[in-house]
């Protein structure tokens, strides 16, 4: 069943209260390994299902357009100050929306359309947000990228230097949604300084390891930061926007009144248990074992023939390029599924690959993490994922039913925070 109980939808609406404990089941009995899915605490989930639903609250604490924000306000405040806090930085906006809204109020504070923006190529790990063609940031900016080495599978600055300075970018964002390894902040920095560009670190899947002291911080080197508040951080559906004092301005105008009116207060409310649970002693070991069991998984799945994009990881991210296999990323991540196991296609640097039907397929391990899987889980995981891929090459479904109930057999001793068993 699902918690915090829901006897009023079900009372309502029984056909959405069905689907909501339906999807429930099917989180707890599949091993999630889509890098950008997690499992919030039950303290969050209840924070987001409150009567903050019920306010309107445009401006900032202090500075309100609409009265009856005593208790808002402070709420807001809590946010702010604890996002300061755990990351190190001067200002904290936590009123984005989303990850793709936050990206857009920097591109509102620090550029004009038209500008040149650089960022990661999409092909080779960067986002949509970073000047993709398909997007919003690549039809109203002038978008050049950067990728990685062929023979490596990283980041190489002195082509960054050399885009850099030769393109002269407005905005230079490091940072991806399919990068195994750990960013060079520094680096980055420094090359934006050298070409006039601000710098932006888009930190939205590795936020949980920074806070946790699992992956080096950008702040202090890099004076905007954008980010989820989901993913590693394991909070809820939402954004941040941080920075050094000289662009806090620029951020909050943008973010309201440029994009947004008001912000979510649920959310908000959400954010700050979850930058409370990520300030204790103990994220710092749930940050630590996410790379563990990456690592360890990365091992176990080398050992049985696998590629691995840059030959392994540093983080929380696995980016396998299927091709060795004879499978394409899509009819691989579709058999895992019926599987139980979850993750999504992906493309994989120079790819030839169209990406709907790509080559690889992108995991990761925060969700098993916090579920409580260690190291010593990862060989048998890799032996499923193995098995079901060759099940689907085989269109052997026998395989994947199987593997299926081995999977929820284990995840049986590993409850998940939202639902139970039991009514």
């Amino acid at each position: 069943m699902h918690q915090p109980s829901i006897p009023q939808i079900e009372s309502s609406d029984p056909e959405i209260a069905g689907l909501i404990h339906d999807e429930a089941r099917r989180q707890a009995e599949k091993i999630r390994l889509i890098p950008s899915e997690n499992y919030v605490s039950l303290a969050v989930l209840e924070a987001c299902g409150t009567v903050l639903n019920n306010k309107y609250s445009e401006g900032y604490p202090g500075k309100r357009y609409y009265e009856g924000q005593q208790i808002i306000d402070p709420i807001e405040t809590i946010a702010v100050e604890r996002a300061r806090a755990l990351f190190g930085v001067d200002h904290a906006n936590v009123q984005p929306y989303s990850g793709s809204p936050a990206n857009l109020a920097v591109y509102l504070a620090f550029a004009q359309p038209g500008d040149t923006i650089m960022g990661m190529s999409l092909p080779m790990g960067g986002h949509l947000t970073h000047g993709a063609g398909v997007s919003i940031t690549g039809k109203w900016f002038r978008a050049v990228h950067y990728g990685v080495r062929q023979d490596t599978g990283r980041v190489d600055l002195d082509e960054v230097r050399d885009v850099a300075l030769r393109e002269r970018p407005k905005i230079l964002i490091c940072g991806g949604t399919a990068i195994p390894r750990t960013i060079d902040f520094p680096a980055f920095a420094a090359i934006a300084a050298e070409a006039g560009a601000v710098c932006v670190a888009d930190i939205a899947h590795i936020a949980g390891l920074i806070a946790g002291g699992a992956h080096p911080s950008p702040a202090g080197h890099v004076p905007v930061i954008s980010t989820t508040t989901h993913k590693t951080l394991r909070g809820p559906r939402g954004a941040m926007l941080m920075t050094d004092a000289a662009h806090a301005t620029a951020i909050d105008k943008a973010v309201f009144p440029g994009l947004q009116g008001g912000p979510h207060n649920h959310t908000t409310a959400g954010i700050a248990v979850a930058l409370r649970e990520a300030s204790a002693p103990s994220f710092r070991d749930y940050a630590a074992a996410i790379v563990a069991n990456a690592k360890a998984l990365a091992t176990a799945l080398q050992a049985r023939g696998y590629d691995l994009v840059s030959g392994g990881t540093d983080n929380h991210l696995l980016l396998v390029d299927l091709t060795s296999k004879g499978i394409g990323g899509k009819p691989a991540a579709k058999a895992l599924d019926r599987a139980g196991i979850e993750l999504n296609f992906n493309t994989v640097p120079f790819d030839p690959r169209r990406p709907f039907d790509p080559s690889g397929i992108r995991l990761g391990t925060p969700a098993i993490t916090t579920r409580g899987l260690d190291e010593s889980h990862m060989p048998a995981l890799a032996g499923w994922i193995d098995e079901a891929i060759t099940a689907a090459i085989k269109d052997d479904e026998a395989t994947l039913d199987r593997v299926a109930a081995e999977v929820r057999g284990l995840l049986a001793a590993f409850p998940m925070p939202g639902w139970s068993a039991q009514p």
